[in-house]
């Protein structure tokens, strides 16, 4: 879904762009005067797109550190598994072993 979102707004950008540009080079200017209106729309294009990449390095930081949050959460998880399966090994052994130990002290 996001990337049909972007596809669609760059389809619509680079319309924008084209259309722009067939009106600027149709429009009843002169040479100095279309030369300045395409660097004016050149400039502005120029900074949105800064303001664009600004949007989306912050939004990859974000991602970034969301995902380092979940990758640690990831690991505290298996930690806790790990220990929970170390006691149940240790329980378990142990229980074993007592009940071997109750069984030769029957026999003896």
């Amino acid at each position: 879904m996001h990337t049909d979102d972007s596809s669609n707004w760059s389809a619509f950008m680079a319309g924008a762009l084209i259309g722009a540009g067939v009106a600027l080079l149709l429009a009843p200017q002169s040479g100095n005067e279309l030369r300045s209106t395409l660097r004016d729309y050149a400039s502005r294009a120029k900074d949105e797109l800064d303001e664009a990449t600004e949007q989306g390095r912050a939004a990859w930081d974000s991602a970034m550190e969301r995902g380092q949050e979940y990758v640690e959460g990831g690991k505290q998880t298996l930690r806790k598994a790990g220990r929970a399966a170390r006691e149940f090994v240790d329980e378990t052994m142990q229980t074993a072993q007592n009940t071997a130990e109750e069984a030769t002290s029957r026999r003896g």
